[in-house]
This record gives C-alpha cells, sequence and structure tokens, in this order.
C-alpha cells in the first residue's frame, strides 16, 4: 500500500483563513509576527493529516535541503525514542495519558522543530500543520481566556466573538472526518504523532511511497545555508 500524498489544502487552507479571521477581531492584541518562532520550538502533537501534508512539503524541496530536514528529524526521533522507548512500538499518541505526553514535551522543551532554519524561517511553511495555522489564538476553556503561548503574556488577551468559536468548533469536526478518512486508506494507524514523526512517513506508514529519483540521504549532514535561504519563509501568519 503506497502512502496516499494527495493534498488536503481546502482544511489547511480553511484553518489559515479562520487565524486571519480571528486575528483581526483581536485589534491588533496578537503578538504573531514575522520572525518569531517561540511557538516552533518545542515537540508538540500533530494529526496523520498534517504528515501527509508535510510529505507533500518536503517532495517541494530541494534534495538537499530536504535530507537535512529529514536527518534533524532521525536525531530528535533518536533523542526521544531513548528517553520513551515506548515509541520503538508505535509512534502514534492516541493511547497516551495526558501526564505522559506533558513529561515528553517539557523534557523536550527547548527542541526546536526540523523543518526550522538557524534565522527562525520555517522551510515547510506551505505545508505546515493545522496547529501552525491558528496557533497565536487565545485559548478558551471553562469560560477563561488565556494566551496561546508565553509571547502572548505580554500582550491584552480578547475574547473571539461567538461566530468565529463556531467555526472553529466546526473546523475541528471538519479535520476529524477528513482524518478518519485517511485511517482507512493507512491500517493500524492512529491520529497523532509527534511532530518529527510527520517528516519520516517510514515510521508511521506500512509501505510509504517511494519517490521519484530519490536522492541517497546518508551523506547530507551539513546545516542549512544561506544559499538555501530564498526557499524559506519566515513565521508570519
Amino acid at each position: 500500500m503506497s502512502l496516499p500524498l494527495q493534498p488536503h489544502t481546502s482544511l489547511h487552507a480553511r484553518a489559515e483563513g479562520w487565524f486571519a479571521r480571528a486575528r483581526a477581531s483581536l485589534l491588533g492584541a496578537s503578538p504573531c509576527t514575522s520572525g518569531c518562532s517561540r511557538c516552533c520550538i518545542g515537540p508538540f502533537a500533530i494529526t496523520l493529516l498534517d504528515a501527509v501534508e508535510l510529505q507533500r512539503g518536503l517532495e517541494s524541496l530541494a534534495p538537499s535541503i530536504r535530507c537535512t530536514i529529514e536527518a534533524q528529524a532521525a536525531q530528535h526521533i533518536a533523542a526521544i525514542e531513548d528517553l520513551f522507548p515506548r515509541l520503538n512500538a508505535s509512534p502514534f499518541l492516541d493511547d497516551w495519558q495526558d501526564s505522559e505526553t506533558d513529561r515528553l514535551t517539557e523534557q523536550f522543551a527547548a527542541m526546536p522543530c526540523p523543518a526550522l532554519d538557524s534565522k527562525g524561517r520555517c522551510l515547510v511553511y506551505p505545508f505546515r500543520p493545522v496547529t501552525c495555522r491558528t496557533m497565536g489564538i487565545p485559548v478558551e476553556t471553562d469560560g477563561l481566556t488565556e494566551g496561546a503561548c508565553s509571547v502572548q503574556t505580554f500582550v491584552p488577551i480578547r475574547r473571539l466573538t461567538v461566530a468565529l468559536r463556531a467555526e472553529e468548533r466546526t473546523l475541528a469536526e471538519h479535520e476529524a472526518a477528513a482524518i478518519d478518512a485517511l485511517r482507512q486508506t493507512l491500517p493500524e494507524s492512529g491520529e497523532e504523532l509527534l511532530l518529527p514523526y510527520g517528516f519520516l512517513p517510514g515510521r508511521w506508514s506500512p509501505s510509504p511511497e517511494p519517490r521519484q529519483s530519490r536522492e541517497r540521504c546518508d551523506k547530507v549532514s551539513a546545516p542549512l545555508l544561506e544559499a538555501d535561504a530564498p526557499v524559506a519563509q519566515r513565521i508570519e501568519h
């Protein structure tokens, strides 16, 4: 079975559109700006849908950049699995307790995204996960509004309108339906996995689709060069 690399542009584009409207409604109370990559530091869960989208992103890159990202992801996974060997059996987090996930994220809180370059730019920006597209909007829990990240504690926090929160819930429902449909094509897969695994389909797809003219990445170990900068985009919603 091959890895389905069909685009999920509609859902991801809708998520980005929701963020733009939500941010506009905050009247400048969002700290997200070009060059800020604080939310790109530390591992977090992405969906199976996001993992497929990241593979599309890797396919769009120059081989040297793609191989560097994959090498960094492999290094991150090796470090994580050394302390959390349970992930050797399965990269999916569906059966993990919240306390276990919290312990892992705290342990590796300083670990950057494998696709983040030395200048805080995202190398797969057009293909980033839904979480990345919506990060920065205050979170509401049990009637309380909290900042989405540590940077947001330094700006006024406003509450979103009822309509925007309703749209957010609808988006989540459509995302869940799309994930369920994708899982039908990937037996024994889960819904969520840590971000670094999204760059290595061999860890979560039973038979990943081979790349055309696949270049071997075994000898690629150099950091991203200044010459690669034009393909990167600064983190900016």
